[in-house]
């Protein structure tokens, strides 16, 4: 189990490594404004704690959303959101 969640977390790190977080910010600010604000990624009691929490976070609101977004594009905000509020590893 513990062989499965390394590779899920290298999948997702691996899978930003290459992502356009210029883009991402544009799907950003045209679908992720009209729910809520940049707050929700700075406060104390924020849900996103790691990078495939992000992943799984962003993959729930552009569904949220109604973005029809590829997997490509939801790297792109993943990349984004971390290189901007997270700053994850």
């Amino acid at each position: 189990m513990r062989q499965l969640a390394f590779i899920a977390v290298l999948l997702v790190a691996g899978s930003t490594a290459a992502a356009d977080a210029e883009h991402g910010k544009a799907l950003h600010d045209q679908f992720c404004t009209k729910c809520h604000g940049s707050g929700v990624y700075t406060r104390e009691d924020r849900f996103v704690r790691d990078m495939q929490g992000l992943d799984k976070q962003v993959r729930r609101c552009h569904l949220s959303a109604g973005a029809q977004w590829s997997d490509e594009d939801i790297n792109d905000v993943v990349a984004y959101l971390n290189s901007t509020y997270y700053h994850f590893k």
